[in-house]
């Protein structure tokens, strides 16, 4: 366990702790008996190639695929999807209030009648992004690098202690996925989230994290 995980003390109430996770499909095993720790503050990267099962670990982590095993998590984990996932024709403040359904409700939100405090979150969420001001503009009139902050403060709106980010800056030029990984690792420092990050570049892996782990063959190993 010692190469998963950070000393038992660390991880608490709020970090994420997997246990055995296995998933199957058409009878074949994608991930084979899974194990890792996440302690609160901390970035642990999964490094792995495309098809390697770092999407369907992520997925299974977030409750979105059946598997054995246990996941462990003091909520349910925020995740941030690699091609943002947002409404085009929302704003940047709709997409993030979009990741308050679980307290709004979905008819209220249908309706658009948020709460003054959800909408005080959202724009508070945008600004811890970096797009303070920008809470009003469409989603199609944002750049990428915009649009993954607005999917990053979504993710926040949730207010969940754990964080999963699935290649998060794939379809980011270099500047904008350093700048998107760096806002990542300084929200789990400095608000003691949990994250939990696949990516497919090493060198941005090994400047951007706390740790680094390799998926290959479903089971993770030394990077």
């Amino acid at each position: 366990m010692n190469l998963v995980a950070p000393p038992a003390a660390r991880i608490g109430a709020g970090g994420l702790v997997v246990d055995g996770l296995e998933v199957r499909r058409g009878g074949q095993a994608v991930l084979r008996g899974v194990s890792l720790a996440v302690a609160p503050g901390e970035v642990l990267a999964i490094e792995g190639e495309s098809g390697a099962g770092k999407t369907t670990l992520l997925r299974a982590v977030a409750g979105l695929l059946p598997h054995s095993g246990q996941v462990s998590a003091a909520a349910r984990p925020a995740l941030v999807f690699q091609q943002h996932a947002l409404a085009n024709r929302l704003s940047a403040r709709g997409n993030v209030l979009v990741g308050t359904l679980g307290r709004v409700g979905f008819l209220r939100a249908t309706l658009r009648l948020w709460p003054a405090a959800e909408r005080a979150l959202a724009d508070d969420c945008l600004e811890r992004v970096g797009l303070a001001g920008l809470g009003a503009r469409r989603a199609d009139r944002l750049s990428g690098g915009q649009r993954q902050r607005v999917a990053i403060a979504r993710a926040l709106a949730q207010r969940a202690p754990v964080l999963l980010a699935d290649e998060p800056v794939a379809s980011l030029d270099p500047g904008n996925a350093e700048a998107v990984l760096a806002l990542i690792r300084d929200l789990a420092r400095h608000e003691g989230l949990a994250v939990l990050l696949c990516l497919h570049q090493p060198a941005l892996a090994q400047r951007f994290a706390d740790r680094r782990l390799r998926l290959h063959e479903g089971r993770l190993h030394p990077p």
